[in-house]
């Protein structure tokens, strides 16, 4: 029996580098015997203040377009006012509810492929209803000062560990940054000689 290691992933969804790493990192944990250790971040904790945004947007839109055109994915990116902090509070609810890779995907979905604003009731209710949360849970948990303090005590871990951006991975020692560093996550994997049979 091959114990997994935990693998832990800081994400924020307002990331597009965390849409683009949406569409691959499931693969360590279907191909590898790895535990996903779950750390959403919200507002702009794990991106480029407000201030470097406004400089680092033009060129990082062409980036991810470049990037999503060559994986063969819709790229239609939200108002640049979107809070992604209640997406992060409910991914919490859809981890304990077993729902939380689908709440990744069709978040993301809803955000970078069709645009929309998700820190808007409405859109996550919506996404809600597609992975099978209920609308009252969703709700609740958007504004829960418990959840809410989970994304930033996650901020903090992630500082303390010398963490600049996201997506970023932590296996033991090893920190991987950046949503093309997962083939490194696989390869470390490999290292470990824990990919499935």
């Amino acid at each position: 029996m091959i114990e997994p290691v935990d693998v832990t992933l800081y994400f924020n969804f307002r990331s597009p580098y965390c849409y683009i790493a949406s569409k691959t990192l499931f693969s360590i944990f279907d191909d590898y015997h790895a535990r996903l250790v779950w750390r959403p971040l919200g507002g702009w904790s794990g991106r480029s203040s407000p201030e470097r945004a406004k400089v680092k947007v033009p060129l990082t839109r062409q980036d991810v377009r470049r990037i999503t055109a060559k994986m063969g994915i819709p790229m239609n990116p939200p108002p640049l006012s979107t809070d992604p902090t209640p997406a992060g509070a409910v991914s919490l609810l859809a981890e304990e509810k077993g729902l939380l890779r689908p709440w990744i995907v069709e978040t993301m979905r809803a955000e970078w492929a069709q645009g929309l604003d998700i820190g808007e009731e409405q859109v996550l209710l919506e996404v809600a209803d597609r992975v099978g949360l209920e609308r009252d849970d969703v709700r609740a948990a958007a504004t829960d000062p418990d959840r809410l303090a989970v994304l930033e005590t996650n901020w903090d871990e992630a500082q303390r560990l010398g963490l600049i951006g996201v997506p970023s991975f932590r296996i033991g020692e090893e920190l991987f940054w950046g949503s093309d560093r997962i083939e490194y996550v696989l390869d470390h994997l490999r290292e470990l000689r824990l990919r499935r049979a």
